[in-house]
C-alpha cells in the first residue's frame, strides 16, 4: 500500500476489549481486530481490572500482527501509530500504550495519544463525512455527555451526568434482574416485549440545563424490586425492563433535542457502548426526523459502537494533522477528559 496515503496504525486497550486497526486518511478501515474479553468476565458480573491487564497482555502482539497482515502493510508504510491514552482501567490502558511507545521508538514512527471518548464520536466519520458544527450524544458504560463541536477537534461539554453513566446503571440493573454480565444488551431485548407500566422518574427531564441524572432511577428500581421480594410479590421482567428502558431513552432524547433547539447544529451523532441500544437507536432516529428533518443523524453501526480501534484510528488522523504528537514520556490517563485536552 502506498506511502502516499496517510496509514495510522491505531491500538486501543482501555477496559476488556483489546483492539488494534489501521485506517486509512481517518475514514477507511483497511484492518479492524478486537479479541473480547466478555466471557472472562461474565462470572465475576462486570469487568475485573487485573484480568483485563493480563488478557491484554496475551493479545496485544497477535491484534497488531492481524491487523497489519489483513491491511496489508508493513511498519515502512505507516504514517504513525496512535493508542488510547486514557479513559479507562489504569492497568489495561498501560498495557496498549507501552506496545505503542515500543513500536514508535522501533521504527521512529509518529506517537498519536488518542482520547476514548473522542474516538467513539469519530467512529461516526469511518461511515459517512461529518459536518461542523454538531452535537454528539456520547453514551457508554463510564460516560454520558452532550458533546458540541464547531470544528475538528474542538469539544466542548455542555451536559454530562451528574452521577452514574447511563451504561453503568444498565449494569447494575441488570444484576438486580439477576442476568448475565453485560446485561444492557437483554435488558434491550427484554424492553421489546415488554411496557412501560411503572413510570419511573425521569432525572432532571425538566432542569433548565443539559446535565444527566441516573441515580435516581436506579435507586427507584432497585427499591421497587425489593419491596416487592419482601411482599412475596413477583414482577413482570418484561415490564420491569421496558419501563427502565423508557425512562433511560425519554432523558437522553429529550436533553439531546434541548440541546439541538438552542445550538446551530447540523449534524447529531451518536457514540458509545449504549449507541448499540436499539431503543435509543429508534426512538432518536423517530424524534430527529419528526423534529429535525433537516438536520442529518449519524448513528455507527454495531461493530463500530463497542471499544475498538479503528475509532481511535479515525480520531488520531485529526491529532495527526494538527501536529498533536507525544514523547516516549506518554503515560495512561485514567481520569482524562475533553477539558485535559485544551
Amino acid at each position: 500500500m502506498s506511502k502516499e496515503s496517510n496509514l495510522i496504525l491505531a491500538i486501543e486497550t482501555s477496559c476488556d476489549e483489546t483492539s488494534a486497526a489501521v485506517i486509512k486518511d481517518g475514514k477507511e478501515i483497511c484492518s479492524n481486530i478486537v479479541a473480547s474479553q466478555i466471557k472472562s468476565h461474565m462470572r465475576f458480573g462486570g469487568v475485573v481490572p487485573e484480568i483485563a491487564s493480563r488478557h491484554h497482555v496475551e493479545q496485544i502482539t497477535q491484534c497488531i500482527e492481524e491487523a497489519m497482515k489483513e491491511a496489508n502493510v508493513t511498519y515502512e508504510g505507516l504514517s504513525g501509530v496512535a493508542v488510547t491514552e486514557g479513559p479507562g482501567l489504569v492497568g489495561a490502558l498501560l498495557i496498549g500504550v507501552n506496545a505503542a511507545k515500543a513500536i514508535a521508538f522501533a521504527h521512529q514512527l509518529p506517537l498519536i495519544p488518542v482520547n476514548h471518548m473522542a474516538g467513539h464520536i469519530y467512529a461516526n466519520r469511518l461511515i459517512e463525512p461529518l459536518t461542523f458544527p454538531l452535537l454528539a450524544l456520547v453514551v457508554s458504560g463510564g460516560h454520558t455527555e452532550l458533546v458540541y463541536m464547531e470544528k475538528d477537534g474542538d469539544y466542548q461539554i455542555i451536559g454530562e451526568t451528574r452521577d452514574d453513566a447511563s451504561g453503568e446503571a444498565y449494569d447494575k440493573v441488570g444484576r438486580v434482574l439477576g442476568l448475565t454480565y453485560p446485561g444492557g444488551k437483554r435488558i434491550d431485548e427484554m424492553a421489546k416485549m415488554g411496557s412501560d407500566t411503572f413510570h419511573f422518574p425521569r432525572g432532571m427531564i425538566k432542569e433548565n440545563n443539559y446535565d444527566f441524572s441516573f441515580s435516581g432511577l436506579k435507586s427507584a428500581f432497585i427499591n421497587t424490586v425489593h419491596n416487592a421480594e419482601q411482599k412475596g410479590e413477583t414482577l413482570n421482567q418484561f415490564d420491569l425492563a421496558a419501563s427502565f428502558q423508557a425512562s433511560v431513552i425519554d432523558v437522553l432524547v429529550s436533553k439531546t433535542l434541548k440541546a439541538i433547539r438552542e445550538y446551530p447544529v447540523k449534524q447529531l451523532v451518536l457514540a458509545g457502548g449504549v449507541a448499540a441500544n436499539h431503543g435509543l437507536r429508534a426512538e432518536l432516529t423517530n424524534r430527529m426526523n419528526q423534529e429535525f428533518p433537516s438536520i442529518r443523524l449519524s448513528i455507527p453501526p454495531l461493530s463500530l459502537c463497542g471499544d475498538n480501534a479503528a475509532m481511535i484510528g479515525a480520531a488520531a488522523y485529526v491529532e495527526f494533522n494538527s501536529g498533536n504528537f507525544s514523547g516516549y514520556d506518554l503515560n495512561a490517563k485514567p481520569g482524562l477528559s475533553f477539558e485535559m485536552m485544551k
